[in-house]
């Protein structure tokens, strides 16, 4: 009788020890549905020759598209079947939306409570940080981002009979709707260009810059827009992200124009109002969209340089993109101003930011920036692959951004290896990851070392 209790404790001890936070079953569902799509992909079935795609050609498509990243090993158009690319695209909606977000689906569908773990899982994945909205902004997220996608994808398909018959335009609306609004950048045109081939469209060009720009600003956004209905009475925080998107989206144009108008391989041959609507397609993009409307390899040095800095900097938190996010960006420009006029608080709209959030945006930062240098130095060691080109391709895997000069066919095992790592950090967020798997179960600190003076600067 006593080994009985001893073994019912045990057994308790164990399932206390396994128990995974919501961070970890997020990052660890996460890669469940990479594995399986890269499974899925494998099979001569998704492949349009009928043949088995390579593990790591799988593995590379499957974390691209369930991270929406969109960087890819050849044309999506082409090289996959049909079952492939539904594949693909569920993996996309699945990984920009959330997983939870198809769960909850199945609660509401069944008319289901969603209990207290279920809300903290989806919380986390939605960035939220009050559990009592969480099912409302949930049912939001769903209802809306179908909704969304239906309208575009039907505007799409309208637009593209104009190229291509009535079963091609459907199919094309549909997945580039949600390609678009996931931020994931895939197409499957099957001119092996992106969306070049229609960089003088503006209707096109103008539909998926919207489903973009609106997958980006963050669900917790559009609820707060949809339930005040004013700006003016919005949070601090949503104030910022509109602010900061739109000032991003101006400078990215700004710079863009600038830089490229007489490139004759990029905007050079364009006329004035081609130029203006590529300009801010480019800048739109950069924000971990992926679609490109000029060669990304003809860019000057000067674009790519601003390029690494806005697809770093990505979306906002809680939405379809990746990047280190837009509001930890502009709080640390904050930080930084407030420090060289020698205050020590950071304000914003008559609001003091909390210290602790000034430290979690300094991390982030310091992260995602060491994490693509040392992406660079490895992919440039290993692979054919100039310096600029080199970090271009890492800022754009770790900001699931997709685009790339041309260096994604030229990368080694190891590089693959890399960008595959980058993808899945950059969806998940390497914070969320950091936190999960590490401090977890962090100890507070029993005592404190005395103070010490360093000379700084």
């Amino acid at each position: 009788m006593a080994m009985e209790k001893e073994g019912f404790r045990a057994i308790r001890k164990t399932k206390r020890r396994i128990q995974l936070s919501a961070t970890q079953i997020i990052a660890l569902v996460f890669l469940g549905i990479i594995l399986l799509g890269t499974l899925l992909l494998m099979l001569p079935i998704s492949s349009a020759d009928g043949k088995s795609t390579s593990f790591m050609d799988a593995l590379f498509t499957a974390t691209s598209a369930t991270c929406v990243t969109g960087l890819v090993v050849g044309d999506t158009g082409t090289i996959w079947s049909g079952f492939g690319q539904t594949v693909i695209i569920l993996m996309i909606e699945i990984g920009g939306l959330g997983f939870m977000s198809a769960a909850a689906m199945m609660f509401f569908l069944l008319r289901k409570k969603v209990g207290l773990r279920q809300r903290m899982v989806i919380a986390q994945a939605l960035s939220l940080e009050d559990m009592e909205s969480v099912v409302r902004i949930q049912k939001l997220v769903i209802g809306g981002s179908l909704a969304i996608q239906g309208v575009a994808a039907i505007l799409l398909a309208l637009r593209f009979l104009t190229y291509v018959p009535l079963g091609t335009a459907v199919k094309w609306g549909l997945f580039h709707s949600v390609s678009a609004f996931c931020n994931a950048g895939f197409d499957i045109f099957g001119y092996n260009d992106s969306v070049m081939h229609f960089a003088t469209d503006p209707i096109i060009l103008s539909i998926l810059m919207i489903l973009v720009v609106v997958g980006g600003l963050g669900f917790f956004v559009w609820e707060e827009l949809i339930r005040h209905k004013s700006i003016k009475k919005c949070s601090v925080y949503t104030k910022l992200v509109l602010v900061t998107t739109a000032a991003l989206l101006l400078l990215g144009t700004v710079l863009t124009l600038i830089l490229e108008w007489n490139n004759p391989k990029t905007l050079g041959a364009m006329s004035w109002g081609d130029k203006i609507l590529n300009s801010i397609f480019q800048s739109v993009t950069l924000r971990t969209a992926g679609f490109a409307a000029i060669d990304q390899a003809f860019l000057t040095d000067g674009s790519k340089a601003v390029s690494v800095v806005l697809m770093l900097i990505g979306g906002s938190s809680g939405s379809t993109a990746g990047g280190l996010k837009t509001v930890t960006f502009i709080v640390l420009i904050l930080f930084l101003g407030a420090r060289l006029r020698g205050r020590d608080s950071v304000n914003v709209f008559r609001r003091r930011i909390p210290e602790k959030k000034v430290l979690d945006a300094m991390t982030i930062v310091t992260l995602v920036v060491g994490l693509t240098m040392i992406g660079t130095i490895v992919i440039t060691a290993t692979s054919p692959i100039g310096f600029a080109d080199s970090i271009y391709e890492s800022a754009s895997a770790l900001g699931t951004v997709g685009l790339t000069a041309g260096a994604t066919g030229k990368l080694s095992l190891i590089g693959r290896i890399v960008i595959v790592i980058f993808m899945y950090f950059g969806r998940v967020g390497v914070l969320t990851l950091s936190m999960g798997f590490l401090l977890g179960n962090q100890a507070k600190s029993r005592y404190e070392y005395a103070q010490t003076n360093l000379m700084i600067g």
